[in-house]
């Protein structure tokens, strides 16, 4: 049974003429609803994979064709064993994707499009890698991070005060990426991880390896950005922060992903009620569930506060 692809959803005109209406900018070439419909549900073919930096990379830059013709470039990471190791957890690279969005806009988004999908175990060994064992034991699936691969972007001259202070947008995408970073508690500074976009114009920030956050693990991999590095942040951003409840938090990152087993296979589904608060990735009857914990949820929320409390009290300015 081959279950890994579903067949398109938009048509080609529909997507050309979305594409034309809401394409963000110089980096994002699609809007963010079309990038996600794509990776998650509709056919693909992969024409090309290469390492996302070097040929031994955990990570690969997966070119992928739709039947329509048009190409879109993916970061690729298959799923650790059981779900996670240290620097391979999905549900922190998908938690912080879907965090951004309770208090930025679609152009504004730090985190790019990122998401899960499960293959078949015969179609990756035929299409990927012979090599790939299932990632859960008694089934045939592999699980996959995708992230949408960003254009016109550099890891050059990120954090620059100086600019901070002259260039209005520079300030306010690095604010809303020091904004993101701290509150996930982003924990690996490594060069290429945080980028910038070499547009003048419009340099938004990205934050693109997430993997290290959320969790009370120490990291040696350069924990600047886990820090409120700017002196000032967007007061549009902290207002929409103060509307943002624990029963919101809850909601949106205790079940980031859910799948149903049938027949060997992992299929998504609908998101249930929180199998187990303090676990990240749960299995039950047949449902896999990742999420954050209730201690990793615990420090956003308490991360929230301190943020607001800092603006309140003055010491974080807002412009």
């Amino acid at each position: 049974m081959k279950t890994a692809f579903k067949p398109l959803v938009l048509t080609t005109s529909l997507l050309l003429g979305a594409t034309r209406l809401l394409a963000q900018d110089s980096n994002v070439h699609l809007p963010v609803p079309v990038i996600e419909q794509r990776m998650a549900r509709d056919t693909f073919r992969i024409l090309n994979i290469r390492g996302s930096r070097a040929v031994t990379d955990r990570t690969q830059r997966v070119t992928i064709t739709f039947s329509d013709s048009s190409v879109i470039l993916v970061k690729w990471a298959i799923f650790a064993p059981n779900g996670e190791v240290f620097n391979n957890s999905p549900r922190y690279e998908i938690a912080a994707y879907d965090f951004q969005k309770m208090f930025l806009d679609e152009p504004d988004y730090v985190v790019p499009p990122t998401l899960s999908r499960s293959f078949d175990l015969d179609w990756y060994h035929q299409s990927v890698d012979a090599s790939v064992r299932a990632t859960f034991s008694n089934t045939r699936s592999v699980l996959v991070t995708m992230q949408y691969w960003l254009s016109a972007v550099t890891a050059d001259s990120v954090f620059n005060l100086k600019r901070f202070e002259r260039d209005t947008a520079y300030a306010r995408h690095l604010a809303d990426l020091n904004v993101v970073t701290y509150l996930i508690k982003h924990n690996d500074a490594n060069a290429g991880n945080v980028l910038v976009s070499s547009n003048p114009v419009n340099p938004r920030m990205f934050a693109v390896d997430n993997g290290l956050a959320f969790g009370i693990e120490e990291s040696d991999r350069g924990t600047e950005w886990r820090q409120l590095r700017v002196p000032r942040v967007s007061l549009q951003t902290v207002e929409k922060l103060r509307k943002i409840t624990r029963e919101d938090l809850d909601r949106t990152l205790a079940v980031v992903v859910e799948y149903e087993l049938r027949e060997g296979q992992y299929v998504p589904a609908e998101k249930t009620a929180n199998i187990s608060r303090g676990q990240g990735v749960r299995r039950r009857e047949g449902r896999l569930q990742l999420g954050l914990t209730r201690t990793e949820i615990d420090g956003v929320e308490n991360r929230i506060k301190s943020l607001l409390r800092q603006v309140d009290g003055g010491k974080l300015k807002t412009f």
